[in-house]
């Protein structure tokens, strides 16, 4: 990144792109490179300029926002997006983040503070608008009660076999370890699964170890 922050507008309104380019442009720590009106374009501004942000609005004809933030993502993972929207709902703020967006502003919040964001969005940062935050908040909350809930519904003979397996044990070797059929263990297995919604046995490693049992 140049001293400069290098800023590619994405936004279908004429008069809105104007005004941001007016208001970054009178910050010497800034420097808009481009414009774009449409998805299309900004994918191909991006992959040509390699701006260090966008600014990204979602509703755009042809290709829209999300579209275009999971190509350039894709493209060009160091290029930083941050979301300007009118949007204010969970669908198109969860949306946004799951395309590789860095940051979530409303188009209505104050000059410092879209300056801020830009500027931490810049750094390789992430930077959500306050009343954002409580969402993504109260979905980790949900997330990680669900979770809780999963692991308690499995009962302590399936949490001894949900460990062997993840260390490695077959079901023979979990069978004579725990002098019990390898039917039942087989019976357990599928059961753990079932409760835990995976289907494969490295999806069942990589929990056991998220959950510190390896």
């Amino acid at each position: 990144m140049t001293d400069r922050i290098r800023i590619l507008i994405a936004d279908d309104h004429t008069i809105f792109r104007s005004g941001l380019k007016l208001l970054f442009s009178s910050e010497p720590a800034f420097d808009v490179i481009a414009e774009a009106e449409d998805g299309a374009q900004a994918i191909e501004l991006a992959h040509q300029l390699q701006p260090d942000v966008v600014l990204m609005d979602i509703g755009m004809p042809g290709i829209n926002g999300y579209e275009a933030t999971k190509t350039i993502k894709a493209d060009n993972p160091d290029v930083n997006i941050l979301v300007l929207t009118m949007h204010r709902s969970e669908e198109y703020f969860f949306k946004m983040l799951d395309a590789g967006a860095s940051g979530y502003v409303l188009k209505g919040a104050e000059t410092e503070e879209l300056i801020q964001a830009v500027q931490t969005v810049a750094r390789g940062d992430a930077f959500l608008y306050p009343s954002m935050v409580r969402r993504l908040v109260d979905r980790y909350l949900k997330v990680q009660s669900s979770e809780a809930a999963q692991r308690d519904s499995l009962t302590a003979r399936e949490n001894e076999i949900l460990q062997l397996i993840a260390n490695g044990y077959s079901n023979n070797d979990i069978a004579e370890k725990l002098v019990i059929s390898p039917s039942t263990v087989h019976t357990h297995r599928t059961n753990i699964m079932q409760k835990l919604g995976l289907s494969k046995r490295h999806e069942l490693v990589r929990y056991a170890r998220d959950q510190g049992l390896l």
